[in-house]
């Protein structure tokens, strides 16, 4: 099936940033994100304020979630992606570290993948309340077992108090 005939897929997509005008960084990557023909904005989630992970001598980050439907296979929605954080001067010098913006790929249907290049579902969301929490706010109920998964690991898990709303929308 070629592209122009390939159906709409519903994707979820974190974004996180952490230096400059977060904000900003956050507001891009979705414009640019909108503006490719293949992927169309369906929700953007609250934005939360959350601690650092892993490398946590660095500034907080500003995290959101968005759904999308898209007619991109999912490497090349991964490939989009980096060009996009490419685009808002992404910097990959310390794994974990301070960035301008943090593009992943969360869902994307119900594929299961584990390729060097991608793994799906993401393979650390279940671990990360910064990813679960905006992530529930955009979650359509289904697929039911997907939603209620995060939810039910939502309620377990730690961190959960690191991870505060900051604003309703962009």
């Amino acid at each position: 099936m070629n592209q122009a005939q390939q159906e709409w897929t519903t994707a979820y997509i974190g974004l996180g940033s952490n230096l400059g005008n977060r904000e900003a960084w956050l507001a891009g990557a979705v414009d640019l994100l909108n503006r490719h023909p293949e992927v169309r904005l369906a929700a953007s989630s609250a934005i939360y304020e959350t601690e650092p992970v892993g490398y946590v001598d660095q500034p907080v980050f500003l995290n959101m979630a968005l759904r999308i439907e898209t007619r991109l296979p999912p490497e090349q929605l991964l490939a989009f992606m980096m060009e996009v954080e490419q685009q808002l001067e992404r910097k990959r010098e310390i794994r974990w570290g301070p960035r301008t913006i943090d593009l992943d790929m969360l869902l994307y249907g119900d594929c299961r993948m584990d390729s060097p290049a991608l793994t799906l579902p993401h393979p650390r969301m279940l671990e990360r309340a910064f990813v679960l929490v905006p992530l529930q706010d955009v979650l359509l109920p289904e697929p039911r077992l997907q939603a209620e998964l995060i939810r039910e690991t939502l309620d377990t898990l730690e961190g959960k108090e690191g991870v505060k709303r900051w604003k309703d929308k962009l």
